[in-house]
């Protein structure tokens, strides 16, 4: 059976795919899965061992400039190669209107979650089938519900990324990654504490790599890194941080992509919450923790920008949701996670 997948962004709803994947192998051999990924994200497809062929989609690039795009002549060599193969089943795991429009440009036919379930209404017009998979249940879950509602099983077992045996690393190296970068200025976890975190972990004998994406969290990085031995990563692909990831003890990070990379990476993580809810969206995974924050009543408040000016607000810490996630408390769960995970060198 070969079907094609269509889950194009973001990164977190990229890796949420993934334990779906994992399942329908297991439980129908001999099937086959091509993807319409994101180019940005196309690594995570291309070094999954389930999946067979990777078709990467520019809709972010392309949006900037619709005529130049068309001009160049990559849309429609994006749309020859969907229309080179003929597929038994098209899932469009995203459930949104773009998706659902590239989903029917391919040939074959189309399903996906349920008017009731389906993050944009309209997109349950184009779907030939549809399930009804519960809103309350974790992105990964609901994937998983998705897969097996429409593949014809049941829903059983551990989450499994399908990662960790393709690149199976042997984690000896006593180094803590810190992902700190997030595309929404809410979910930033301040500066001065990232720093004081970053001196506790070298303070005991740690290594400590931060990567940075853009100049933006270059700047971060290097404030955070200043005066210390830690390693500032400069932008790279995708697929090089990945090898460093591959490498690392453990890693704590913000509500961002690559915390969930990392999860399914199966890398001891703890992931700090504030502006956003982990319960739906969260990382997911059994060596990965979540701190929480509840203090205020706007949390979550899942706004891009927190409601308290930076001017009228005293505290070094802000956003003031992070007040109570402290340096110590972030390193305390972490360890415990390095030590429940079984990774401490010998």
């Amino acid at each position: 059976m070969k079907v094609l997948l269509v889950k194009m962004s973001s990164m977190g709803d990229v890796v949420h795919t993934l334990p779906a994947i994992v399942e329908a192998a297991n439980k129908m051999p001999g099937i086959s899965f091509h993807w319409v990924i994101e180019e940005s994200f196309r690594t995570i497809a291309e070094i999954h061992p389930l999946v067979d062929e990777v078709i990467p989609v520019a809709i972010r690039r392309w949006r900037k400039s619709w005529r130049a795009s068309l001009v160049s002549g990559e849309i429609t060599a994006f749309y020859r190669t969907l229309k080179q193969h003929h597929y038994d089943l098209i899932i469009d795991a995203q459930g949104l209107i773009k998706s659902a429009i590239v989903s029917l440009l391919a040939s074959g036919p189309v399903a996906g979650f349920s008017r009731q379930s389906v993050r944009e209404p309209a997109a349950s017009l184009i779907y030939g089938r549809s399930i009804i998979v519960d809103k309350n249940l974790h992105a990964v879950e609901r994937q998983r519900h998705l897969f097996a509602g429409l593949l014809g099983y049941e829903v059983s077992g551990q989450v499994d990324y399908g990662l960790k045996s393709a690149h199976e690393v042997s984690r000896v190296s006593k180094t803590i990654m810190l992902m700190h970068g997030t595309s929404w200025e809410s979910k930033l976890w301040p500066e001065v504490s990232w720093r004081s975190l970053c001196k506790m972990i070298l303070e005991d004998g740690y290594e400590v790599l931060i990567p940075s994406g853009n100049s933006r969290e270059s700047r971060r990085a290097a404030f955070i890194a200043e005066n210390t031995r830690a390693t500032v990563l400069p932008s790279m692909p995708l697929a090089e941080l990945i090898s460093l990831m591959e490498t690392c003890m453990a890693a704590v990070s913000v509500d961002t992509g690559l915390g969930h990379l990392a999860s399914a990476l199966d890398l001891p993580l703890v992931a700090l919450y504030g502006a956003t809810d982990p319960v739906l969206t969260g990382v997911y995974g059994e060596h990965q923790s979540v701190i929480v924050s509840d203090h205020l009543p706007c949390i979550p408040c899942r706004k891009r920008i927190c409601q308290y000016p930076v001017a009228a607000y005293s505290s070094k810490i802000y956003p003031p949701c992070f007040e109570q996630t402290t340096p110590e408390s972030v390193w305390q769960a972490l360890q415990l996670e390095i030590k429940k995970a079984n990774r401490l060198p010998a």
